[in-house]
Order: structure tokens, then C-alpha cells, then sequence
């Protein structure tokens, strides 16, 4: 064995919802080859002792763009609409290859360092967020960001399907890095290019990721072009289906999830964003009760503002409490699966990471369970989404490499990451 995991609470997320006291987790190479409880039969060289903490699989952070960490605190308190046209987009004008690496960098440290061990980006210079997850060791979706208009990356939009498509060879046996196409919605893609890019996420076998139905504005926009609403106006160009990943869907009727459902599409929720821009609260229980894949997502820090999954979980279940007056929707188990092993379906994942299986990639992540805000604990679905802040994961294993110990980053220097961070912070200000 290269490490064992020992001393733990070990939650698996698998089918079984399977608990396991005074566990043990064995990591051979980068996959878990062994589970079970009490003292650990095997010896390695490496041993983590969760000292009586959560041992459970890493979170999946299933929407964001994470070069934006460098806008984190920009234009806040206004409109989507508003945010996005007269602050977010003209400062992208200016976006470089440099400027995504290093907001990459930021965002992957903060990821890693509140528990988050897979996450989803589209963005621009996507390429410069590969390299940065495979540099500090996160497992990622990635995609370029296609739009009708020109990019600061790729120029027209031609040259934006090109780029994509390298990006796709670039990294097709990358074993923790995966492409998707990524038009960036119904608003801002023409039907040609929507179609375009579907097509191409068929030919290649990868996913395909939009933001959809995100506002109020957006429907009225989307209605008053095509004459349908966001979901029917994708239906009617033949782009559902289960290879399709749309953030948000906030604004849906009951048509459109049925839509959803029967098309297999995965939904990624953002309900701090949704919140912070007043877009409006998505339908997740009744997404969930339609039989719809939901994961949770932090959206970009510009709309958030922080990548910490834990905060999301915990607003993720109190939020559709008190829009549906009912405390006994959006469990803590609820949550904490679609942070996992849901979030995992969402990404088609789930056969390699999102619970603690064996043969499963070494994902795993090491709540202290010692510190006050978790003391007591009688539930641990409760302690992890309604207690735990991302200040309360001391170990992250991605891949079976270890890339943070006692809460120091391994694969990485943090103070040149940060260093970098505030060099263009005032070159933004």
C-alpha cells in the first residue's frame, strides 16, 4: 500500500449509504484497494490518522469559473444583468493567458484547502486552467468558453471550435484532467453555434455545459427571440440529453423540468450566486422528485464570493427550507450526497470518483472533528453541512497523491500563489 487512511468515521457515499466506525482506507498507486474497520491489516510507508475526524469522499464543486477568484469582491451588489455587461465583461476584455493561470492557481489552493477534490470551470484560456489543476493535482472538467462574440483567447468564434478541439486532443490521457464543449448560454450563442457545439461534445463523447435559465431577464430575452421558454427552446434544437450539464435553472415551469427529466439532463445548483444576484431560487426539491441528477456549484467568486463548498452545502438546504416553508425538505444527507457522489453523476464521474469504493480513484478528504464548531457531534450528515466550514478538512488525497497535510498545501507553494494574486489585484484596481 502506498498510504493508509486510518482512525476515522468513514462515510462512503456509496449505494448502500455504508458508515464504517474506527475505519481504514488503503490507497495502492491512485486507487482505494481496500475498506474496513478496526486495526489496519496492512503496511505502508504513509499513514494519515484522521485522529477520530471524518474520513469521506472530496467534494465536488460542479460549476464555477476559477480564474474569476481574482475578481472576487468586483462590482458586488448589483443586477446579473447589470454585473455582467457593464463590469464583468469589459474587464474579461482584458483577460490573458497569465491572468486565468494565475486565478487558477488561487482558486485551486482555496478549493483544496476547504475540501473540494473535482471541480467544473468554463472560462477563457482554458487551457491555463488545465495546467493548473494538473500542476497542484485536482481532478477537473474543463471547457472553453463560446460565445457569438469575439474572445480574448481564441479571436472569432471559428477559431474558438478549433481551439476546443485541441484542448479535447490536448488532454484526452490526462488521468485527471477531462474537456467539455461549452457554449455559454442561450443568450449569448447564436441556434448555429448551439448546435455546432452539441455536435462537436457528440462527436468527441464529451460533455456539454451551458448556463440556462438563470434569470428572469434571461427568459423574457430568450421568449421574445425564439418564441420559448430556455429548456424548450434547447428541445427544439435537439440539444437535451444526458451528456448536457446546465448551471443554475432557476426559472422552469413544470413542462421544462419534465423536459429535463425525460432528456436525462444533469442540473448543477449555485445557490449562494443565485442569492447574491438575486436571480431567484431554482426548484431543486422538485428537480430531485422528477428523478433529475442535481450537484452543487459555486459559481465564480466574482458572484459569490468564496469556493467553499461546505458554505454552499449548509445555504443549499437552508435556503429551500425557508422558500418552501418546510423544514423537512433538502436533508443534510440530502446535500451532502449531491456534493459527492450526485455531483459526480452530474460530471459522469461517478464510476471513478464521488464515494469511497474499492477500485474507486483515491479522492478523500479528512474532517477534524475536534474543533468547537463540531463538538458534539450526534449526526455527522448534520455536523459536515450545517457545522463545518472548509477550515475543518486537515488532509486532501486526489488521485492517491496527498496535496495537503495538516492543512499545508504539498504540490504547490501557497505564498507565490498569493503573491501573484495581489500583484494583479492592483493592476485590476
Amino acid at each position: 500500500m502506498n498510504i493508509i487512511v486510518k482512525n476515522g468515521l468513514i462515510l462512503t457515499m456509496d449505494a448502500d449509504n455504508s458508515v464504517i466506525e474506527d475505519g481504514y482506507i488503503c490507497i495502492k498507486d491512485d486507487y482505494i484497494s481496500h475498506l474496513g474497520s478496526g486495526p489496519c491489516p496492512f503496511q505502508t510507508q504513509k499513514t494519515l490518522d484522521a485522529n477520530g475526524g471524518i474520513i469521506l469522499p472530496g467534494l465536488i464543486n460542479g460549476h464555477t469559473h476559477v480564474p474569476m477568484s481574482l475578481f472576487r469582491g468586483i462590482a458586488d451588489d448589483l443586477p446579473l444583468m447589470e454585473w455582467l455587461n457593464n463590469y464583468i465583461f469589459p474587464l474579461e476584455s482584458h483577460v490573458t493567458a497569465e491572468f486565468v493561470y494565475t486565478g487558477a492557481m488561487l482558486a485551486c489552493a482555496e478549493m483544496i484547502m476547504t475540501g473540494t477534490t473535482t471541480f467544473c470551470d468554463m472560462y477563457m484560456f482554458e487551457d491555463e486552467v488545465a495546467r493548473a489543476a494538473y500542476e497542484t493535482g485536482m481532478r477537473c472538467v474543463v471547457g472553453e468558453g463560446l460565445f457569438d462574440f469575439d474572445s480574448p483567447n481564441y479571436g472569432p468564434l471559428k477559431k474558438g471550435l478549433v481551439y476546443t478541439e485541441e484542448l479535447i486532443s490536448k488532454w484526452h490521457d490526462s488521468p485527471t484532467v477531462n474537456i467539455s464543449v461549452d457554449p455559454h448560454s442561450v443568450f449569448t450563442c447564436a441556434p448555429d453555434l448551439l448546435i455546432t457545439a452539441n455536435e462537436l461534445a457528440l462527436k468527441h463523447d464529451t460533455l456539454l455545459v451551458i448556463h440556462l435559465a438563470e434569470t428572469l431577464a434571461e427568459v423574457k430575452e430568450v421568449e421574445d427571440r425564439y418564441g420559448k421558454k430556455p429548456v424548450q427552446y434547447l428541445d427544439s434544437l435537439g440539444i437535451l440529453g444526458p451528456h448536457l450539464i446546465a448551471a443554475h435553472c432557476v426559472h422552469l415551469d413544470e413542462e421544462e423540468i419534465n423536459l429535463l427529466a425525460d432528456n436525462h439532463v444533469k442540473i448543477i445548483h449555485n445557490p449562494e450566486s443565485n442569492m447574491k444576484l438575486a436571480s431567484g431560487v431554482s426548484p431543486v426539491p422538485r428537480l430531485l422528485a422528477s428523478g433529475i441528477t442535481v450537484g452543487i456549484g459555486t459559481d465564480g467568486c466574482a458572484s459569490n464570493n468564496n469556493l467553499d463548498l461546505f458554505a454552499e452545502m449548509d445555504v443549499s438546504a437552508k435556503l429551500h427550507k425557508l422558500a418552501n416553508m418546510d423544514p423537512t425538505v433538502m436533508t443534510a444527507s440530502e446535500v451532502l450526497h449531491m456534493a459527492t457522489i450526485e455531483g459526480a453523476k452530474a460530471l459522469s464521474l461517478d464510476t471513478v470518483t464521488g464515494s469511497l469504493e474499492q477500485g474507486k480513484k483515491a479522492d478523500i478528504i479528512v474532517v477534524d472533528t475536534s474543533q468547537p464548531n463540531m463538538v458534539p457531534m450526534y449526526n455527522p450528515c448534520s455536523n459536515l453541512v450545517y457545522s463545518a466550514s472548509g477550515a475543518n478538512v486537515i488532509h486532501s488525497i486526489i488521485n492517491g497523491q496527498i496535496v495537503m497535510y495538516n492543512r499545508e498545501l504539498l504540490s504547490f507553494d501557497l505564498c507565490t500563489v498569493i503573491d501573484n494574486a495581489r500583484a494583479f489585484a492592483k493592476r485590476i484596481r
